[in-house]
């Protein structure tokens, strides 16, 4: 693999199976405005929380050397829980010194907030059952009691925008979790543990009522990647115009409706890419 030095004037490389990376990718656009970006879609295989590990695995892979070969990224940011629950550690073995960031469930920040002690965690069944997963909720078994739920097929319908669907998942999701509200014994805050989720939480918000609080995990990621630029001297000048690249495995229309409806465009131009040459578009 030959790697160009990273350069502070470079991009920001995030990458998720489809749409959900979006709402990380807001939230850094938020905290790094001088920042360029390239965002890739794998919408070839999304989503990635039905797959195996082996086959996900894989796919981090291949889009990380694609990141860093072809468009000279200077970070990393893994937009996915699932990707980050099976490859986060074999990918920072891989860049040892490179900057990858992660995104997890964030449970602790849930026992922080939570008053009643009940906390629901939504995201797909390979995040929940990853041994990621559980070495972070066993440290904090003794603070909370967490409602776990494998939301099998919710990232598929809010990658296909399919309403009907999402209403009727969010309803059977949100039951098994238990009962929400802010009287002792009830569930008073949701852990939103897919990148997807953010996107439907107002149909969330209409099942759970307005006291039930939601954490997601996009401001700390971005503080993160914040944080570790800046202790590598990497960070853009106040003076750059940041930008946006979005690429993706197939369906570019896909992404760029996607993208129209979902990110925040305010801090500078996007641009729209076809499906990525290669292996990458071309998987099975």
């Amino acid at each position: 693999m030959s790697l160009a030095e990273p350069q502070a004037s470079g991009p920001i490389g995030v990458f998720d199976s489809g749409i959900g990376g979006l709402s990380i990718l807001n939230a850094l656009r938020e905290a790094l405005p001088h920042e360029r970006f390239v965002y890739f879609a794998d919408t070839a295989h999304t989503p990635y929380g039905e797959r195996s590990d082996a086959f996900v695995i894989e796919r981090t892979a291949s889009i990380a050397r694609h990141l860093r070969e072809r468009h000279d990224i200077k970070a990393l940011v893994v937009a996915c829980n699932t990707a980050t629950a099976a490859a986060i550690h074999l990918l920072r073995a891989e860049h040892a010194g490179f900057p990858v960031v992660g995104v997890e469930p964030a449970l602790k920040p849930a026992v922080a907030q939570s008053r009643t002690g009940e906390i629901a965690v939504l995201a797909t069944r390979m995040t929940v059952e990853s041994r990621k997963f559980e070495a972070l909720r066993a440290p904090l078994a003794d603070q909370a009691q967490f409602h776990v739920v494998p939301c099998d097929g919710l990232a598929g319908a809010i990658e296909r925008s399919d309403a009907p669907a999402i209403a009727s998942l969010c309803d059977r999701y949100l039951a098994a979790a238990g009962r929400f509200g802010t009287e002792p014994g009830r569930i008073d805050t949701l852990v939103l543990g897919c990148t997807h989720y953010p996107f439907i939480a107002d149909e969330m918000r209409r099942i759970v009522g307005p006291e039930v609080r939601f954490i997601d995990t996009g401001a700390p990621v971005a503080q993160q990647t914040r944080r570790l630029l800046d202790q590598a001297g990497q960070l853009a000048g106040d003076d750059a115009a940041g930008d946006l690249l979005l690429l993706c495995s197939a369906a570019p229309e896909a992404l760029d409706v996607a993208a129209a409806r979902w990110l925040v465009l305010a801090a500078g131009p996007a641009f729209l890419a076809d499906a990525a040459p290669g292996s990458l578009a071309a998987a099975a």
